[in-house]
């Protein structure tokens, strides 16, 4: 990963043609990206993304959420 790219999810919103999904990752792909996992429970990928790239998707119109992606702890 670049230093100028972040790790993400990214979800579309229901109802979102795959087409459109498709799509956004061959676009993040065509600007230096790097899809790492698509998601079936949740309409979406994680992805390496480029900073201005992911300001570009920020307006995406299918896009429901972007967050980053990262391991998630708990204290018991």
């Amino acid at each position: 990963m670049s230093s100028n790219s972040r790790k993400v999810i990214i979800v579309f919103k229901d109802g979102t043609p795959r087409d459109e999904v498709n799509k956004a990752a061959e676009e993040i792909k065509s600007k230096g990206g790097k899809i790492t996992q698509k998601y079936t429970l949740l309409l979406g990928f994680a992805a390496e993304v480029p900073e201005f790239e992911l300001q570009m998707l920020n307006s995406h119109p299918h896009i429901d959420y972007i967050e980053d992606d990262g391991i998630v702890t708990i204290q018991k």
